[in-house]
């Protein structure tokens, strides 16, 4: 995490401001503590990527394999202590899902060139230049990196922090990634000029979180899904449409804009392992907010 991060990151309980305690530095902070200036809550950074989240006990108790690996990357003993305290406050262990977050990088990897990403990064060329973008389920960083080529500061933000670890392999000034929750910001009340939220809609609660990202926009909010809600247990409790989807989003004040106002079908290829691969067929929506900018944004 670069230093200069931690001024644009809010505490994800109160939206207070952030301190900075680095443990170990080189160009980045390797690792140390993010703490709220007001309720004092910590959130560590290790491997130089930080973690923004309300409950790290929590996070940890679906990855328990993981929290083993975070004690072992964990150079100092502050840090190492810190691990050992969050993992000894989990009362009931769940199923891991550590080495699946780990199977989903290698996926992504070997799926950068489908074709889904071209059509976006085409879709991103004809936006004018942006001051703060963000990415909801960034994943390995593959689109936040492109879009940090033409755009001032951009952020990325996954669950995984196999993911995130990997996406950090973009090394870029303008370039940085977090560990967090959509659902529960680590930006605060922050405005962004775009909002890119690829393909979380059938994993991530559909209607809170247009709610939540579109506040966040103050400018374009780029959306894709390809509405695969047949998910067993993993499934969103609800679905939306894609005729529900651009209603709520007019409703929230934006247009739709370069050929999204209808439904989409654009190829994105999986490619799971050498004789497997998943054929989705996404929609992707391009919105410009009509309403009055918040000056405070």
């Amino acid at each position: 995490m670069f230093e200069s991060t931690a001024k644009y990151l809010r505490c994800v309980i109160c939206k207070s401001a952030l301190s900075i305690e680095p443990l170990t530095c080189g160009d980045e902070v390797q690792e140390g503590f993010l703490s709220c200036t007001k309720c004092n809550h910590r959130y560590p950074v290790i491997s130089s990527v930080p973690f923004l989240l309300e409950d790290f006990s929590s996070y940890l108790a679906i990855r328990m394999a993981l929290g083993g690996e975070l004690m072992l990357m964990a150079k100092s003993s502050k840090m190492k202590l810190f691990v050992k305290e969050m993992l000894g406050k989990i009362k009931h262990v769940l199923e891991d899902t550590s080495e699946l977050e780990r199977n989903w990088v290698g996926i992504y990897k070997r799926s950068i060139h489908s074709q889904f990403y071209v059509h976006v990064k085409n879709l991103v060329h004809k936006l004018p230049r942006c001051d703060f973008v963000l990415e909801h389920g960034c994943s390995i960083g593959h689109l936040t990196a492109h879009l940090a080529k033409q755009n001032s500061l951009v952020f990325g933000i996954d669950k995984s922090f196999y993911a995130i670890l990997e996406a950090k392999k973009h090394q870029r000034k303008n370039l940085d990634f977090i560990v967090a929750d959509s659902l529960n910001s680590p930006f605060g009340s922050r405005k962004f000029d775009l909002v890119v939220v690829l393909n979380l809609l059938d994993i991530v609660e559909p209607r809170e979180l247009l709610q939540a990202v579109s506040h966040q926009s103050k400018k374009f909010l780029m959306i894709s899904d390809p509405y695969d809600f047949e998910r067993g247990k993993a499934s969103v409790k609800s679905k939306i449409s894609p005729d529900e989807l651009r209603l709520y989003l007019r409703q929230s004040g934006f247009k739709l804009i370069r050929r999204t106002s209808q439904p989409s079908f654009i190829p994105w290829k999986l490619n799971m392992n050498s004789r497997l691969s998943l054929n989705y067929k996404v929609d992707l929506i391009l919105g410009q907010n009509a309403t009055k900018n918040d000056p405070r944004g």
